[in-house]
């Protein structure tokens, strides 16, 4: 899952991005309102965690108004000082999902992260089950009937991602995008993507698995048990 931090303490902005990381997300940084709304405008992101107070000229809630006009669904959580209770109400009617006062304790960070998630992707279940494949997003472990499946962890990513959006067609650029970040505008080809594709559904059909990953033609990939 790929997360976008936008926070201007560089402290707290490194404490955050190292756990979050630990916890297998890849986390992107923004410290200031510029690079905030161009990084939300240009890339698709998971969730967002957004520090209402910014340098650059513009605020939070402007990233967050921005981005709604173009992504209502993208998930939001806001992060504000104790004091800022206007700010959080005025986050949550542009259309931010939740919100955390300042200062947090990073499990909290990472519950609410998960729970938000799970509502978004996955109806709210803890479990994740197409046909024979179960996933368990909080312990990053994914099992073929009763036996567990071992992934890298691009290959868990890419599984979730599939997941997460069932007879979807999703685009090279967007699976490059949500396993490399930012790193994807460096790629001159697609060929990391289908060395983990073929990697991931060889490890799949091996466990007696389905083959429900279809490659569209010029296009990209989409999961799904459909002709």
């Amino acid at each position: 899952m790929k997360i976008l931090l936008i926070e201007d303490e560089p402290e707290l902005a490194a404490t955050v991005r190292e756990y979050l990381q630990g916890e297998g997300y890849r986390v992107e940084h923004a410290a200031d309102f510029p690079t905030a709304d161009e990084k939300a405008a240009l890339y698709e992101y998971d969730c967002l965690i957004v520090d209402v107070n910014l340098p650059g000229g513009g605020s939070g809630l402007d990233v967050i108004r921005n981005l709604k006009k173009t992504r209502p669904e993208a998930a939001v959580i806001i992060v504000s000082a104790r004091n800022a209770l206007d700010d959080r109400i005025i986050g949550l009617k542009l259309g931010a999902d939740d919100y955390l006062t300042k200062p947090f304790h990073l499990p909290e960070l990472n519950a609410r992260i998960k729970a938000l998630l799970r509502r978004r992707h996955f109806g709210g279940i803890n479990d994740l089950v197409f046909h024979e494949i179960r996933v368990r997003p909080n312990e990053r472990s994914v099992a073929v009937g009763d036996a567990a499946l071992d992934l890298t962890p691009k290959e868990y990513d890419l599984l979730l991602y599939f997941l997460a959006n069932p007879n979807r067609v999703l685009r090279r650029e967007s699976i490059a995008e949500h396993l490399l970040g930012d790193d994807a505008d460096q790629m001159d080809d697609f060929n990391f993507i289908y060395s983990h594709i073929k990697n991931l559904r060889k490890k799949l059909l091996d466990r007696g698995c389905g083959d429900y990953l279809r490659a569209v033609y010029g296009i990209g990939y989409k999961f799904t048990n459909k002709p």
